[in-house]
């Protein structure tokens, strides 16, 4: 049997399809990743759709989560290490294995955001959702690298991070409806960044709080294609709104028994 009849983005694509359905995220990665630099370095080579942008977008985000899943159970394990700095050694070091392997998956993403796809996006005014997406993914992964950096890198990282977020929400502002899934994702992961990465829980909630009221004032106007994603990510900024709040009133509460 051939490949004829497919061509070789499509062959990637299929191959991405193939090690989803698999769970092998680490295939599907690197399918994708081999999809968009052949795709971007073919001078009439058209850009991802829809269906393959977001190919990309789950492969790297269950490569990503479950080094940063496994990143944060060593930092717990090492944190409470006592008494065996045999033991404690071995965590850090396992800890740092984990590391490496995180901030090289976030850079490889990042390349491909910088070099082939944002560019890209930003070069064709009719695809302002995909250059919102993309930057949102920017901000993203640089998210995920301020989480394991620290000092001067860190605070490059949560710079740039802040910078991808900021100029996605003005695109999305001035080019989107207020209940596009895209729009209400980008609100949410940068909300998020507020809460965890800035320690601004104000900032978080103001941002959260906005983004669902606009989407709420135009529920009447969201299509049928996207009505369930965007309502379940309304669901998670409430949820989010929720927690940030209980946890604000329970630390003044804390600040009021211990003056």
């Amino acid at each position: 049997m051939s490949n004829q009849g497919l061509t070789l983005k499509e062959q990637y694509v299929h191959k991405a399809k193939l090690a989803e359905q698999a769970e092998r995220y680490d295939d599907m990665a690197e399918a994708m990743k081999k999809c968009v630099n052949y795709v971007y370095s073919e001078s009439s080579g058209a850009p991802l759709d829809n269906e393959e942008r977001n190919l990309l977008s789950v492969a790297y985000k269950n490569v990503v989560g479950a080094r940063r899943s496994a990143w944060r159970v060593v930092s717990s394990i090492e944190s409470k290490t006592e008494g065996s700095e045999k033991k404690l050694e071995m965590a850090k070091k396992y800890r740092e294995t984990i590391e490496e392997e995180l901030k090289s998956i976030c850079n490889d993403v990042l390349e491909l955001l910088s070099k082939h796809l944002i560019q890209k996006a930003q070069e064709d005014s009719a695809h302002h959702d995909s250059h919102v997406f993309y930057l949102k993914m920017q901000g993203d992964y640089y998210r995920y690298l301020s989480e394991v950096s620290v000092g001067e890198d860190r605070k490059a990282n949560v710079a740039k991070s802040n910078e991808a977020y900021k100029k996605a929400t003005e695109i999305a502002k001035e080019k989107m409806q207020p209940t596009h899934p895209i729009r209400l994702g980008l609100a949410l992961n940068f909300s998020v960044f507020y809460y965890e990465i800035m320690n601004e829980p104000d900032e978080a909630c103001k941002l959260a709080k906005a983004a669902f009221d606009d989407a709420i004032a135009q529920l009447d106007q969201l299509n049928e294609e996207s009505y369930k994603d965007s309502t379940l990510i309304m669901q998670l900024l409430r949820d989010n709104l929720t927690l940030w709040t209980s946890d604000s009133q329970a630390e003044v509460e804390q600040e009021a028994e211990n003056p």
